[in-house]
C-alpha cells in the first residue's frame, strides 16, 4: 500500500513549543492532490504506570483544563528537545512523585492522532518503584499523590475516573502487561 506523500508544507500557526499548526499539501495512493490539510505539531509526551515493591500503583487525582472535575491520572509529561523517551519518563516519576524504578518496560509508543498529527505518546511500566524524595513537579494544576491497590485502580478505571484517552490506555496496557498477557 502506497502511503501519502507530503508535496508542501506551510506553517499556519505557531505558539512555541506546546503548538504549531501546519497546512500540507498531500498527494494520495491514487494520485489525487489535498491541497491543505491541516496537521498539529505538538510535543511527545510520556505516560507511566509505576508499581511500588508492595503493588501499589502511583496515580495523581487531579484537574486539567479540558476535562470537567477531577480525574485520576499516571504520570506524564512532555519529552524535552534531545531527550529520549525512557529518560523522559525517568525524570518525571522523580520530578513529579518523588519516586524512581529500577525495572522499565515500554509499552507502545502510539500516533496521538493518525490523520492530523499530535504527537506521539511514549508509555511505560515501571514496576519496583520506590519512594526517595518528594518531587518538585511543575505542574500547573493541584495534584493529589496516591498510591492505589489494583483493586482501587480497576474500580476508578470501571466507575470513570480516569477521564483522558491516553491514559486510560496506558493504564490498561499497564495491566495486561502485568497479567502475561500484553507486548
Amino acid at each position: 500500500m502506497k502511503p501519502w506523500k507530503t508535496l508542501l508544507k506551510r506553517t499556519i500557526l505557531d505558539r512555541g513549543r506546546f503548538l504549531k499548526v501546519e497546512e500540507h499539501r498531500v498527494e494520495l495512493h491514487d494520485g489525487r492532490v489535498i491541497p491543505n490539510w491541516p496537521w498539529l505539531v505538538l510535543p511527545d509526551f510520556i505516560n507511566v504506570v509505576a508499581v511500588t515493591e508492595d503493588g501499589r500503583f502511583v496515580c495523581f487525582r487531579q484537574t486539567k483544563y479540558a476535562v470537567e472535575g477531577a480525574t485520576l491520572a499516571p504520570i506524564g509529561g512532555y519529552v524535552e528537545e534531545g531527550e529520549d523517551a525512557l529518560d523522559c519518563a525517568r525524570r518525571e516519576l522523580r520530578e513529579e512523585a518523588g519516586y524512581e524504578a529500577d525495572e522499565w518496560r515500554e509499552l507502545a509508543s502510539l500516533a496521538v492522532d493518525s490523520n492530523r498529527g499530535a504527537g506521539t505518546a511514549h508509555f511505560f511500566l515501571a514496576t519496583g518503584a520506590r519512594f526517595v524524595g518528594h518531587g518538585e513537579s511543575d505542574d500547573l494544576e493541584p495534584q493529589e499523590l496516591l498510591l492505589l491497590s489494583r483493586a482501587g485502580l480497576e474500580a476508578a478505571i470501571d466507575g470513570g475516573e480516569v477521564k483522558s484517552l491516553p491514559w486510560l490506555a496506558v493504564f490498561l496496557l499497564a495491566l495486561r502487561v502485568l497479567d502475561g498477557a500484553g507486548r
